[in-house]
């Protein structure tokens, strides 16, 4: 990607819909880039609507990504494995008709397994998955998210270690990041985790860069909900400067309460910053 785009986690709370197509004519009028889909509560999007949306989409130059069902775990067996399965399928399916460049992933829980362990077996259903999105000519990245609880499957560094799975990138959430220890909240600290990403994955890992972003409330066990950026103590206009320093590339997605103010500010923060 040749630059780095701003947008909002689903439709903008100032659309005048609530559906898809009504989102992207808002996220357009509003000066931003990009939206994610949110198929998180079910993949109900029908094909005759994605291809609408990604004609839309294409002529507004607004680039979209997919979010998964939230209701995946590929660290578990019988029907929950069957079902964690088809949904992520379900979504690279609408998400590549739509037009989408990612589908974000939250993989799993640890439960009773070590950390290795549960990263065995998602990673071998990942390799699963993707070679069934092969044989359908599914042409869209998986992203594995960043998550803010120590019980998930998720953490910085399993994240970029699963990229070894071929079409498997990250998707990094840095409030989620922030919310898993209070760490990770100054200019220094994101730093070094896109110092980490470029280590892991090359200058190409920060010119294709998904990132997740918001407030976020947390306790000692980790993220608890979003909240708007002025009710949270993160550190959004030193995560922006960031951005600039690494001059990344690719899609920001805020996840605040209040979608698209954050996500212009953010925006503006980025686009006003000096490195």
């Amino acid at each position: 990607m040749e630059e780095l785009l701003f947008g909002t986690a689903g439709t903008p709370i100032s659309s005048n819909g609530t559906d898809s197509l009504s989102g992207i004519k808002r996220v357009h009028e509003l000066g931003l880039g990009c939206m994610e889909l949110e198929f998180v509560r079910g993949v109900k999007m029908r094909e005759d609507t994605a291809r609408k949306v990604r004609v839309l989409a294409k002529k507004l130059y607004i680039g979209l990504s997919v979010h998964a069902p939230y209701y995946i775990n590929l660290n578990s067996e019988g029907e929950t494995l069957q079902k964690s399965r088809e949904r992520i399928l379900n979504s690279a399916r609408i998400g590549h008709i739509c037009g989408a460049g990612s589908v974000v992933i939250h993989a799993g829980f640890i439960q009773k397994n070590s950390r290795h362990d549960a990263y065995e077996k998602i990673k071998n259903e990942l390799i699963q998955i993707r070679e069934q999105m092969d044989s359908e000519s599914i042409n869209i990245a998986l992203r594995i998210e960043t998550m803010g609880r120590i019980s998930q499957f998720g953490n910085l560094d399993e994240v970029l270690d699963i990229t070894e799975v071929t079409g498997i990138l990250p998707c990094i959430d840095f409030s989620h990041l922030h919310a898993l220890y209070g760490k990770n909240n100054s200019r220094e600290e994101f730093s070094d985790i896109l110092t980490n990403i470029e280590t892991k994955l090359g200058r190409n890992g920060l010119d294709n860069m998904h990132i997740h972003v918001s407030g976020i409330e947390y306790t000692s066990k980790g993220e608890k909900k979003h909240l708007e950026f002025e009710a949270s103590d993160f550190k959004y206009k030193e995560l922006a400067q960031s951005f600039l320093e690494f001059n990344i590339k690719g899609i920001v997605i805020c996840e605040s309460p209040n979608l698209e103010i954050d996500a212009l500010k953010l925006k503006k923060e980025f686009e006003d910053s000096t490195v």
